[in-house]
């Protein structure tokens, strides 16, 4: 039993964001892969190993649960939430509850699960208490409302689909949870109970992106989720990424299996395996939809998203990519049987194979929606769609208000809309105080101690006026932002790959502040930059080399050699910089492919530091205020075998170190 009135301290958050698939080292950035969910966070909790221990966030959950008493906890005072609540974050499933409507669920990509009771103006969290805060999907038991399961991990196949923690079980509307199981099956997408049998569940479970292994396909629970059978299986590489169930018939059911591999080295989003399966006992056997029925064969057949019309399940809808692209939309109307191509088409995105969801209206088969980079309407069963973007893009959810035949509650990378779809009232309301936004990194105005900022995936860098008015100051992915100390109307902030910009607030100016970086250079996905304590116009920044401007980022040099090991797709980059407030020559940078330097006279040499050190991904490295000697390096990667340090000290300048990690669970 997991107690629900403790809350986890392990942030599973830094989350998709939009940038290069993989590549060899050196290679440029194709155009036509800019907005493409990247690998960068995986890689970051991997290197070098490029596999993790599927138990790792259960371990470390487990360590830290031990940990815990009342003293500790409250030996760190109180917290006071800072938002922000208007700029809610990523979604990944919601589901009302169908006996009382007011009551919706909601799951976050890395947030956790949210209730509402009014349904949907209001939101509270009820799963901080949990060990994984990914979210594949929610199952509400038909016939006993407060039964919920939720399936961890969330199914999107971003590059932040580090391993669930296994399906979760309430009876008491989400007040308390326990772990029902399935803990390998690392990312899902489904859950689904029978309405005639309850005590009959399934899960769709796609298994590892990043590895190969028998922990996918369709799970079946005969007894509520104590016990769990294997009662599809593809193969080692192919996950189930829908399932639909008949409500007329529910031992009919249809998964979409995709075959999908994502190494270090290469990507490969389609597959042979990646097809429609159905059975129709329940489970029990499983036949694929062959080139008969009018469904693709061909080997590069991607995601799947499937749909039945609940007012008439024998219509029903197949989406279908290939690779990043779409393939196109086939619909039944014999129950599945039979599959045609529909006319209409859809202007998809250049990465629709990470969104795959397509419903029906529950009152007419003629109204579906398509999520992607935009919404995709059809009012005329399909034979042409509407493309629109609601308050903002990236669309991976919807819910229908019961009894209601034009309310919809959608889910997209900027938290929930309510829409009202009907062909006369096309309009949305989005839902505010949804804190579920994911920062890369927190920024503070040195001179207003009540002033935040922060880079925020999919929405920018952010400034805080209070924790419900937070406006986007640059869009894109945010990272690192930082405030002048003297004049505070100039604020850097960055978007992906280091696109560093000069802020001016009050005019709302932008100018760049990369000029001298060569434009070849590999820079990271959180490029750091940073600003001389001493000195505010001196600053410095990161790519394979450290660079340094004097003159506020007008212009800049390079203040050293290449301090990357190099040889990795993906890494050789710098990713920490970490300068001596007690004396400006001394300055220490870590680089993702775990190396550490320093300099003690204003970068004329270096020394690496690290030969002693783990290598792994080098998150930060922060200088003794008092000393400029005694310095803490700390360090991302998941468990892969053994335990690892991911605290250092060092009291000498890096010639020796002393792993002070102690006792952190290790996450």
């Amino acid at each position: 039993m997991i107690e629900p009135n403790h809350r986890t301290l392990l942030v599973l958050g830094i989350a998709i964001g939009v940038g290069l698939l993989l590549l060899t080292d050196g290679d440029p950035v194709p155009t036509e892969y800019t907005r493409k969910p990247s690998e960068y966070e995986w890689v970051k909790r991997t290197f070098p190993y490029f596999e993790a221990d599927p138990y790792a966030y259960r371990d470390a959950y487990d360590a830290l649960e031990a940990m815990r008493t009342p003293a500790k906890v409250s030996s760190f005072g109180t917290w006071e939430l800072l938002g922000p609540t208007n700029v809610p974050g990523r979604i990944s499933d919601i589901e009302f509850d169908i006996k009382r409507p007011e009551n919706v669920y909601a799951g976050s990509a890395t947030g956790g699960v949210f209730k509402s009771t009014d349904g949907g103006s209001t939101w509270m969290p009820i799963f901080d208490a949990l060990p994984s805060q990914s979210i594949g999907d929610i199952g509400i038991d038909p016939t006993d409302t407060d039964i919920i399961y939720v399936a961890t991990g969330e199914g999107n196949g971003g590059h932040n689909n580090f391993a669930g923690a296994g399906v979760y079980k309430s009876i008491d509307g989400g007040g308390t949870w326990d772990y029902s199981g399935l803990l390998l099956t690392a990312n899902t997408a489904r859950v689904l109970v029978d309405p005639n049998s309850p005590n009959r569940v399934y899960v769709a479970a796609i298994g590892s992106y990043f590895a190969p292994g028998p922990h996918r396909g369709v799970y079946r629970s005969v007894d509520a989720g104590l016990s769990w059978e294997q009662s599809l299986f593809v193969n080692d590489s192919t996950g189930i990424i829908d399932l639909v169930m008949r409500p007329d018939d529910p031992e009919i059911l249809f998964a979409a299996a995709w075959e999908r591999a994502r190494r270090v080295t290469a990507a490969r989003l389609s597959g042979p395996s990646s097809g429609v399966y159905t059975s129709a006992d329940g489970g029990d056997t499983w036949e694929r939809l062959g080139a008969e029925t009018g469904l693709p064969q061909q080997d590069n057949v991607g995601r799947i998203g499937l749909a039945l019309c609940p007012s008439n399940p024998d219509v029903m809808l197949a989406l279908y990519n290939y690779s990043a692209t779409h393939m196109g939309i086939y619909k039944s109307v014999d129950g599945g049987t039979t599959w045609s191509e529909t006319q209409g088409g859809i202007t998809a995105g250049p990465f629709t194979w990470y969104f795959g969801q397509v419903k029906f209206a529950p009152h007419d088969c003629g109204i579906a929606f398509i999520g992607d980079i935009g919404l995709h309407t059809t009012r005329n069963g399909g034979e042409t769609w509407d493309v629109q973007v609601l308050s903002h893009v990236d669309y991976h959810a919807f819910a229908f208000k019961p009894a209601s035949q034009d309310i919809a509650l959608i889910g997209h990378d900027g938290g929930i809309d309510t829409w009202s779809y009907s062909q006369d009232q096309n309009t949305f309301t989005r839902v505010a105080r949804l804190p579920n936004t994911q920062f890369y990194e927190i920024g503070l105005d040195p001179s207003d101690p009540n002033r935040f900022y922060g880079g925020t995936q999919d929405n920018g860098t952010l400034r805080s006026s209070g924790p419900h008015d937070w406006t986007r100051i640059l869009g894109g992915d945010g990272f690192y932002v930082i405030v002048h100390p003297n004049q505070p109307d100039r604020v850097y902030a960055e978007s992906q790959f280091g696109n560093l910009v000069r802020i001016s607030l009050s005019s709302g100016q932008r100018f760049t502040a990369t000029n001298g970086i060569l434009t070849e250079e590999k820079t990271n996905w959180s490029t750091p930059v940073a600003m001389s304590p001493q000195n505010p116009e001196v600053m410095y920044y990161g790519t394979s080399r450290l660079y340094r401007t004097v003159d506020g980022a007008q212009w800049w040099e390079p203040t050293s050699p290449s301090l990357v090991r190099g040889g990795y797709a993906l890494l050789g980059t710098i990713s920490a910089i970490g300068l001596a407030p007690s004396d400006s020559t001394v300055m220490y940078v870590g680089t993702d492919d775990g190396n550490v330097w320093v300099t003690s006279d204003y970068a004329s040499s270096w020394t690496r530091i690290s030969d002693t050190l783990p290598i792994r991904w080098v998150t930060r490295v922060v200088v003794d205020p008092f000393d400029a000697s005694v310095a803490y390096v700390t360090y991302s990667g998941l468990k892969w075998r053994d335990d690892q340090p991911h605290v250092f000290q060092t009291r000498d300048m890096g010639v020796t170190w002393e792993d002070i990690s102690s006792n952190l669970p290790d996450a």
